[in-house]
């Protein structure tokens, strides 16, 4: 499990999030890793965040994103991975936008354009080995 946070564009106006505000159920446990980064969870400003890094270092091939922000992080985030090498299964319901269309857009391109080792199943339908 990988969290990320988005930071806020403008601190002076508005705090960066902190990880412990999270609801506690949902929470990091222990040593799990905590990325910050806007839509591209691979890259902020310009700088690597570690999240390859940390995939690979765990022999992680492929990965699940579900996300508050399907248009943004699950979408963006899907398509850098997959570029990258990695395999990509998105459950729909696992995501979501401020509106259907935009889970629909997420949908749509995620299935139809030139990405490939993208995936979209339901949460009861990905089983782990």
């Amino acid at each position: 499990m990988i969290y990320t946070l988005f930071p806020s564009p403008s601190p002076a106006t508005f705090p960066n999030p902190v990880i412990g505000d999270t609801v506690p159920a949902l929470a990091p446990k222990g040593d799990e890793p905590v990325v910050t980064a806007f839509v591209d969870k691979f890259e902020l400003a310009g700088k690597d965040t570690g999240l390859e890094k940390i995939l690979k270092d765990k022999g992680i091939t492929t990965l699940i994103p579900v996300g508050v922000a399907s248009h943004n992080g699950v979408l963006f985030t899907s398509v850098l991975a997959a570029l990258r090498g990695f395999n990509v299964v998105v459950p729909v319901d696992g995501m979501a936008g401020n509106n259907a269309y935009e889970d629909q857009a997420t949908d749509y391109i995620l299935t139809s354009s030139i990405v490939y080792k993208v995936t979209l199943t339901s949460i009861d339908m990905i089983k782990f080995q």
